[in-house]
């Protein structure tokens, strides 16, 4: 049985690097980024704990181990990770109210537990654990996986905005209607 969670554990922490490294394109095919989806970003162990301590990010655990993730990233980590940086100047961009929004920084769900709502359940449950005063959830997503696009948009995300920065289309989503 799958549980959602904040991670709370080094070893949790760990796992979820583990997964990350399993779906990055440079570890799997062409053909397997286009039909099942792929992760950008490489975090450091360093990175991760540190958003962690400001909010927990959002797993899912069958069995002990990290099915899936979902990356909580305070704003205030927005010049942290360098390909990230872009996104948050887009952000701040087009918003056009103060919003206090929460960056899904990253989600990835292990293939041997895709197509079973986890997805969905990882983003309920991140919703259910913003620290109090948080109106949404931003992210992006590369506008070549469009697995992960059809996905964000099936459960209720909508485009803020589209822009290239280095070489790609990125799309800018939130929950907030």
């Amino acid at each position: 049985m799958v549980i959602y969670k904040q991670a709370v554990s080094l070893k949790e922490l760990e796992q979820i690097l583990e997964l990350q490294q399993r779906n990055l394109p440079k570890n799997i095919s062409e053909d397997e980024s286009t039909k099942e989806g792929f992760v950008t970003v490489e975090h450091t162990l360093d990175v991760l704990q540190a958003m962690n301590e400001v909010c927990g990010h959002i797993i899912a655990v069958d069995d002990n181990k990290v099915v899936g993730y979902a990356l909580c990233m305070h704003p205030r980590f927005g010049n942290d990770i360098e390909v990230l940086r872009p996104m948050f100047q887009e952000i701040d961009k087009v918003l056009e109210r103060k919003v206090n929004y929460m960056a899904m920084g990253q989600i990835c769900i292990a293939k041997t537990h895709r197509g079973q709502g986890i997805f969905r359940k990882l983003y309920q449950t991140m919703k259910e654990k913003l620290p109090k005063g948080f109106d949404t959830i931003i992210t992006e997503v590369d506008g070549k996986n469009k697995r992960s696009l059809v996905a964000h948009t099936a459960i209720g995300f909508n485009t803020l905005t589209i822009y290239n920065s280095n070489g790609k289309e990125w799309h800018v989503l939130s929950s907030y209607k």
